[in-house]
């Protein structure tokens, strides 16, 4: 439509002008003695429209070619940039598909006179790429070159400090994971790729409160699933543990704040009663275990339950006898109440225990119970047979040796 709107236009034009020519008799008279020249004035007119378009044309062809320097450089710029542009996607590619040596070469392509992106993404690449191959030497090079590049006013600079940070931690070197991480801003460090970098430093450095918070942190935002920060929690709550051994009081108040679910955890329950068990909280040690199994019945926390040589061991027996009603064919159960009731010398009472222990399972520890109460009772035959059967069950190749031994010839 536009076409045909000037086509039109210009030949209304060309038509009004050969009108006007036609009825124009004017003339044009130059005297230059001894000259005279005389022009029709559209002749005139035709001249000078030429003589413009000659003139303009000959300004611009002068003006082209003192430019011609100036367009040559900025060709070759643009064509330098659009290689670097072309080395530095050429050398992501690569790292992404493992490819590290070829991507440290199409990275070093990279001029210092592209553009400050394609030179920061190419510095970025290489120190990746160069750490990959374990190789120091590349890694301080392409590190410095990263720094230059990716400056503290650089956009880059927030990308640049996340990946030496995630470097670091790769080959454990916390603090300067910890420096790259402390020059983050309070809003970048908020982001969700700084916190799992903050929770491998945690860990790495065995700040179990720190990777605590930051595991909980990141499952409320969505970044974690329940599957993947249970794990991290509980590992979290054992290392806690561990470092409260030696204050029972303060283990109990934070065993008391556990998350319930936390508490269910059977290696975690374990670890926090023997570490009661070895400050000698036995009473508390009690009360942890039989919260637990009064909720999920775990018998492997009966040993743990019997250890401790303090306490009220009347009560523990009393427990005990009430967990025997519902699971009355559980032999570790039934060993316990054994031990239990030799050591406040119910003799009769742990005898038949650990009698009804064995006939459910046969077990080295029941004969080794077995064993010594009948020294105690001074049955010395009957104690040496439960000796005898406890040695056998500890030591069943000796007792049966898988292979026969080689004849001589």
């Amino acid at each position: 439509m536009r076409a045909l709107f000037w086509l039109l236009t210009l030949t209304a034009l060309a038509i009004g002008l050969a009108l006007l020519g036609r009825i124009s008799d004017g003339y044009v008279l130059w005297v230059i003695p001894p000259w005279r020249v005389e022009l029709s004035l559209n002749l005139f007119v035709l001249a000078q429209l030429l003589a413009l378009a000659v003139a303009y044309l000959l300004l611009r062809a002068i003006n082209k070619t003192l430019n011609l320097p100036r367009v040559v450089g900025e060709y070759r710029a643009r064509r330098a940039r659009l290689r670097d542009e072309r080395a530095a996607a050429e050398a992501l590619r690569l790292l992404w598909e493992g490819r590290y040596g070829h991507a440290l070469k199409s990275a070093g392509k990279v001029g210092a006179g592209g553009t400050a992106s394609s030179a920061v993404l190419a510095s970025l690449v290489g120190l990746k790429a160069a750490h990959a191959l374990h190789d120091p030497e590349r890694i301080a090079e392409w590190l410095v070159r990263a720094r230059a590049t990716a400056s503290d006013k650089s956009d880059w600079r927030t990308a640049r400090l996340m990946i030496e940070a995630d470097l670091a931690l790769e080959t454990r070197a916390f603090d300067l994971a910890q420096t790259a991480l402390n020059e983050l801003t309070p809003k970048e460090r908020r982001q969700i790729s700084a916190l799992r970098l903050d929770l491998r430093l945690a860990q790495g450095r065995s700040d179990w409160a720190e990777m605590l918070r930051i595991t909980r942190l990141l499952e409320k935002h969505k970044a974690l699933t329940a599957a993947q920060a249970l794990p991290l929690r509980l590992r979290a709550q054992r290392g806690m543990l561990d470092g409260l051994q030696d204050e029972p009081a303060q283990l109990v108040r934070y065993w008391k704040g556990v998350p319930a679910a936390e508490r269910l955890d059977l290696p975690l329950a374990q670890r926090a009663a023997r570490a009661l068990n070895n400050a000698g909280a036995c009473a508390e040690s009690a009360r942890l275990i039989e919260d637990y199994l009064d909720d999920q019945w775990e018998s492997v926390l009966l040993e743990d339950y019997v250890d401790c040589a303090g306490g009220d061991v009347l009560g523990r027996i009393a427990h005990c006898e009430k967990w025997l009603h519902e699971h009355a064919n559980d032999a570790a159960l039934l060993l316990a109440l054994g031990r239990l009731c030799a050591r406040q010398q119910l003799w009769g009472k742990a005898q038949s225990y650990l009698e009804a222990s064995l006939a459910v399972a046969a077990n080295c520890a029941v004969h080794i119970e077995l064993a010594r109460l009948c020294d105690q009772l001074e049955r010395p035959d009957e104690a040496n047979r439960h000796y005898r059967a406890a040695a056998d069950c500890l030591a069943p190749s000796q007792a049966h040796p898988s292979h026969p031994p080689l004849s001589g010839r």
